[in-house]
């Protein structure tokens, strides 16, 4: 179960707010490289394709839904927010995003993964990415039933969500390390 660390928190670390408390948000290097590459394609394949914003650990308002949620990755279509309105100042953007993205550390508690992704459906979220570093695998909801599971060897695809998104997983995944006697 997260616990609350709101004494803790500062306006300037990564959390969430869940039952009105602020919780942080940790992160190993490993998750985050891997969000960070995750949000490289999308923002990429978005704006080639004049179809939105790819942002990275944003805040955001959830409608239907009494927690601000911070996903690792997230999508929002123009359609939704126009590219000529610029994203508010605000600490929570309000708006429902088409696809947000999880990557799991080791540290996550799945219950709480799961609640957050059932959340984001109750807010309208359109597809759910959870991506789960230790298997190499990318678990994709359409709702908090209907999920499709990838593997390195397969090719992600954001549709009907983010349209013509495709990301071959082996491009995602880095490779093992060489065994120790072969480390450069």
């Amino acid at each position: 179960m997260i616990q609350p660390l709101t004494a803790l928190v500062g306006d300037d670390d990564l959390y969430e707010v869940i039952n009105g408390e602020k919780v942080l948000k940790p992160m190993s290097t490993y998750e985050n490289v891997l969000a960070g590459e995750l949000f490289g394609h999308l923002r990429d394949h978005a704006t080639a394709n004049n179809l939105g914003r790819a942002v990275i650990e944003v805040l955001f308002d959830l409608p239907n839904v009494d927690n601000d949620r911070r996903p690792d990755v997230a999508f929002v279509s123009y359609a939704r927010w126009p590219a000529n309105r610029r994203p508010p100042g605000l600490n929570a953007w309000p708006v429902v995003r088409e696809l947000a993205a999880e990557v799991v550390s080791p540290t996550d508690d799945m219950s709480d993964v799961m609640e957050k992704v059932e959340e984001y459906f109750r807010a309208g979220v359109a597809l759910v990415w959870l991506v789960l570093p230790q298997q190499e695998r990318v678990y994709a909801y359409t709702s908090p039933t209907a999920v499709r599971v990838f593997s390195r060897t397969d090719e992600l695809t954001g549709d009907p969500a983010v349209p013509g998104f495709r990301l071959a997983l082996a491009n995602l995944f880095p490779p093992p390390d060489p065994p120790a006697g072969n480390a450069p």
